[in-house]
């Protein structure tokens, strides 16, 4: 494994999964409640946007990570997560289907409460993201 990859994989978000939503599989990203709460704070009642980018790093032997950035249009928040493609593909397929991307703290309930859902504004992107992925997972040689 080389230092590049080793690197990447300690980097990599923990808090990545899905719940149920409206009887559909919906990707979210569980972040550190407190840095939530910090969060929720500054746009709680704002009206905003958020620009979300999918940043896919691949390396042809079947290791693929995308940064997910979140930039608020409020609050003068950014975050970014590293997630694992090859562990967490299912989190992108369900991106490509519903287009909505939650976050939530540790402590709330998945689908129920204290969640906050990004509405992604441009499905085709999440959904071009998904095949470069796929295409990605597959080294070069079993294509």
């Amino acid at each position: 494994m080389s230092d590049e990859l080793k690197k990447l994989l300690e980097q990599v978000h923990d808090g990545i999964t899905t719940f149920d939503f409206d009887s559909k599989k919906t990707p979210c990203i569980v972040i550190e409640e407190k840095k939530y709460d910090d969060m929720l704070s500054k746009i709680a009642g704002e009206s905003l946007s958020i620009n979300t980018d999918l940043n896919i790093l691949q390396d042809g032997q079947g290791n693929v990570f995308v940064e997910i950035a979140l930039m608020f249009s409020k609050g003068n928040i950014v975050e970014k997560f590293l997630v694992n493609a090859k562990t967490d593909l299912v989190f992108f397929e369900s991106l490509a289907k519903t287009s909505m991307l939650a976050l939530s703290s540790p402590h709330s309930q998945y689908g129920k409460e204290n969640v906050f859902m990004i509405q992604l504004p441009r499905p085709e992107k999440a959904q071009d993201a998904l095949e470069i992925i796929q295409n990605a997972l597959m080294p070069k040689n079993q294509k």
